[in-house]
């Protein structure tokens, strides 16, 4: 929700990773690509922690994560994070748990 909580977040990828999904609720595309990752969803909790980062809400959030990456803002955007680093990031109709699950 801030960028403390997004500081938090990252530091916690050094134990576990984790996955951020940034989503936009005014996109069609954004919708699709989130009902076709939750309905294919098969990880379980302790193989890593999911983050959903409303963008119409958090924008500066993204934004941020943007910058300090050095990623372009894609929405819809999943990001995969492994001690404090984005170890696998891509957008659109490409979001998928095998792609998450080929870079875990």
């Amino acid at each position: 929700q801030d960028e403390h909580q997004l500081e938090e977040i990252l530091e916690a990828s050094k134990h576990k990773p984790i996955v951020i999904f940034k989503h936009s609720t005014r996109c069609g595309t954004s919708e699709s690509a989130k009902h076709t990752l939750m309905n294919n969803w098969d990880f379980a909790g302790h193989e890593l922690d999911f983050y959903y980062l409303d963008l119409l809400r958090f924008r500066t959030i993204s934004n941020r994560i943007a910058e300090d990456y050095n990623i372009t803002h894609q929405s819809p955007q999943v990001l995969l994070v492994k001690d404090g680093k984005v170890a696998f990031h891509t957008s659109h109709h490409r979001i998928s748990v095998n792609g998450l699950r080929e870079n875990l």
